[in-house]
């Protein structure tokens, strides 16, 4: 994450009303859908016109990507506090566990992840520079954790554990969305465990 630099008052008011507009769409998208989403809402929600959007913001999905990268930077931050707290190698692991889980409360979260990737499936032309924008956030934001965690946490290729524990995650907790009744919170908590579990064992020795 960039270093915190001392703002003028302009860079402060441009500041603040980026964090209005970041904190307006998570709450229009959140009730509307991605897809539905105005940026007049958006603008009206913050208390802001459509040109102070695009005077902070290309466009809808730019919007999407810097609130993404908001919220991993948010997760980095309150995961790394976490794991620093730590002992040993194995309460990093359980701490780790236990935050992937706890992951699951942020419903509203999730569902608008996997509905800025339908956005991207079904726009053919934006999807490979919509996965590539959201792999470079992701990629950021693995320098902190990395010092933290030991060799057994952190896997040779991303494909065999991060990868399928974000799209278990996303795909359990639609499924108690759409039926708590099949799947309730606590065999959704029970399940991603034994998922966490299954990807990054214990021991690999």
């Amino acid at each position: 994450m960039p270093l915190a630099v001392a703002l003028n008052k302009h860079q402060q008011k441009s500041e603040a009303t980026r964090r209005k507009l970041l904190s307006s769409a998570r709450r229009v998208f959140a009730k509307t859908g991605f897809e539905a989403a105005r940026i007049e809402d958006i603008a009206a929600d913050a208390g802001h016109t459509r040109g102070a959007f695009y005077a902070n913001f290309e466009s809808k999905e730019s919007l999407f990507l810097a609130l993404l990268e908001q919220q991993i930077y948010d997760h980095v931050g309150r995961l790394t506090a976490r794991l620093q707290a730590c002992e040993t190698d194995a309460q990093k692991r359980a701490e780790l566990r236990k935050y992937y889980i706890e992951r699951a409360s942020d419903r509203e979260w999730s569902m608008l992840m996997l509905e800025f990737k339908l956005f991207a499936v079904r726009h053919p032309k934006l999807r490979a520079k919509l996965a590539r924008a959201h792999r470079e956030i992701r990629a950021s934001a693995k320098p902190p954790l990395s010092a933290l965690l030991d060799s057994d946490l952190q896997s040779p290729c991303e494909e065999e554990t991060h990868i399928p524990l974000e799209a278990v995650l996303s795909g359990l907790v639609l499924q108690h969305a759409y039926d708590p009744i099949v799947l309730s919170e606590r065999q959704l908590m029970v399940t991603l465990g034994h998922i966490f579990d299954m990807l990054l064992p214990a021991s690999r020795n």
